[in-house]
C-alpha cells in the first residue's frame, strides 16, 4: 500500500481550480494514501460528508496528536504546542472559552468602520500612483497585516519583521527546517517582549483582552497566549491576503457574473461565500489529524495512529452536495461550504475574514469599475510550498 502511495500536495494545472486528482479520488478512491512533503504518511479524505465527519469528530480524529514526538505532520508544527489550533478537549474548549470573548460578532462588527477606512486609504494610494497597481503590495497584503496589528495590538512599524517570520512559519518545504525553527524563535522572543510590555501598561487590544481573559480563575498560560499570538499573526495575515487574490482573479474571469455582482444583483455576503467555497488559497492543508482508534471511512479501515488529512478544497467541489460544483453562482444559497473548518475547530476569525473579504471586494468594484488584469494571467508568478496559495505580484490597470 505504501509503494501506491501518492505525492501530496498535488500540482494543479491552474491555481485558481483544484488538482485533477480531487474529482478522480472522490469517484474512484474517496480515501487515498498519500505521502506528505516530511516524507510521513497519510490518508486524504476527499467526499463532503466524510471531510465533514472527520472535521467534527474530535474524538476519533485528534489533532493534539500531531503534535507527538515524531508524529506525522505536513506543516512544521512545534512538539507540545499549546496552540488552540491544534487541541482536543477538554484543553481545546477552556481555551475557545477565554479567547472567544475577543471575537464576539459585536466587537468584530465594530470593526467595519476602520477596515473601511483603512481599504479606502489603501485604494485611493493605487489610484492616485495610476495604472498599473499591484493588487498584492497595494491591497490584499497591507489590509489585513493592519487590521491584525490593530486587533492584536502589534506596532505595525514591526510589520517587516514578523510578517517574515509567519511565511517561513507557514512553509513545509523539508528543506526549509532550520530556517522555520529560528524563524519560530524569533516571533517567539517578540511576542514574549510584547506580551510583558502590555502586562505593565494595558492597552484596548485583542492580546491585552486575552491576558486578562479569566473564567472562574482561571487564565491563559504564557505559552497558550504566545501560541494564539502566531495563529493571529500568522493565519489571520496569510489566510485573508490569498483569498483577496484569489477572489479578485476569480472574478476577473467571470465576466457575467462580475457584472451582476456589480450591479448590485448578488448579494454580497452571498458572493464572499461562494468566492470562498471556489477559492484554492488555502484549503484545509493544515487540518491534519491522528485516528484515535480504528475507524471505517468510505469503506477503508484506518488503524489507530495513522494520520488523516480531510481535503477542504476537495469537499468544497463535491458535486453530490453543490450544483454546478465547478462553477460560480454568487447567489448560491445554501452553501455549506468548509472553508472555515467545521465543528470544535470552526475558525474563530471567520467573521473578520467574511468581513475584510467584503469590504475588499466591494470598494474595489466600487472604486475601479474598469478593473482588468494588466498582465497575461499566464504571466502571474504564484508562490509554491505554503500552506497559503497566492501570486508573488498581482498587476491590475483599470
Amino acid at each position: 500500500m505504501d509503494d501506491a502511495a501518492r505525492s501530496f500536495p498535488f500540482t494543479p494545472a491552474d491555481p485558481l481550480e483544484p488538482p485533477q486528482e480531487y474529482a478522480e479520488l472522490r469517484r474512484d478512491q474517496p480515501v487515498a494514501r498519500v505521502r506528505l512533503p516530511s516524507g510521513d504518511l497519510a490518508w486524504l479524505v476527499s467526499r463532503y460528508e466524510s471531510v465533514r465527519q472527520v472535521l467534527a469528530d474530535d474524538a476519533r480524529f485528534s489533532r493534539e496528536a500531531i503534535t507527538a514526538p515524531g508524529a506525522p505532520r505536513v506543516l512544521p508544527i512545534a512538539e507540545g504546542s499549546k496552540s488552540i489550533f491544534v487541541m482536543d478537549p477538554p484543553e481545546h474548549t477552556r481555551l475557545r472559552r477565554l479567547v472567544s470573548k475577543a471575537f464576539t460578532g459585536r466587537r468584530v462588527e465594530a470593526l467595519r468602520p476602520r477596515i473601511q477606512q483603512i481599504t479606502d486609504d489603501l485604494l485611493g494610494a493605487m489610484v492616485k500612483g495610476g495604472p498599473p497597481a499591484d493588487l498584492m503590495s497595494g491591497l490584499a497584503q497591507p489590509l489585513p497585516i493592519t487590521v491584525i496589528c490593530e486587533l492584536l495590538g502589534v506596532p505595525y512599524a514591526d510589520v517587516g519583521r514578523f510578517r517574515q517570520w509567519t511565511d517561513l512559519m507557514l512553509s513545509f518545504d523539508r528543506s526549509m527546517q532550520d530556517q522555520v525553527r529560528q524563524a519560530r524563535e524569533r516571533l517567539n522572543d517578540y511576542l514574549t517582549a510584547l506580551i510583558e510590555a502590555k502586562r505593565r501598561e494595558p492597552a484596548d487590544d485583542v492580546l491585552t483582552v486575552l491576558i486578562e481573559a479569566r473564567d472562574e480563575g482561571d487564565r491563559l498560560s504564557q505559552e497558550e497566549l504566545l501560541a494564539f499570538g502566531y495563529t493571529l499573526l500568522g493565519a489571520g495575515y496569510h489566510a485573508t491576503t490569498a483569498s483577496i487574490a484569489h477572489a479578485v482573479l476569480t472574478l476577473l474571469r467571470e465576466e457575467d457574473e462580475l457584472r451582476l455582482l456589480r450591479s448590485g444583483d448578488r448579494p454580497p455576503l452571498a458572493a464572499v461565500d461562494e468566492l470562498l467555497r471556489r477559492s484554492q488559497a488555502g484549503g484545509g492543508i493544515g487540518a491534519l489529524r491522528i485516528a484515535t482508534e480504528d475507524v471505517r471511512l468510505d469503506g477503508v479501515l484506518i488503524r489507530a495512529g495513522e494520520a488523516v488529512l480531510p481535503m477542504i478544497n476537495s469537499a468544497n467541489r463535491d458535486e453530490t452536495v453543490f450544483d454546478d460544483a465547478d462553477g460560480l453562482r454568487l447567489d448560491r444559497r445554501p452553501n455549506p461550504h468548509l472553508s472555515f473548518g467545521h465543528g470544535i475547530h470552526h475558525c474563530l476569525g471567520a467573521q473578520l475574514g467574511r468581513l475584510e473579504l467584503e469590504i475588499a471586494l466591494g470598494s474595489l468594484l466600487r472604486d475601479l469599475p474598469g478593473l482588468r488584469l494588466a498582465v497575461p494571467e499566464s504571466g502571474l508568478r504564484w508562490n509554491r510550498g505554503t500552506a497559503f496559495s497566492r501570486p508573488a505580484e498581482l498587476p491590475l490597470t483599470w
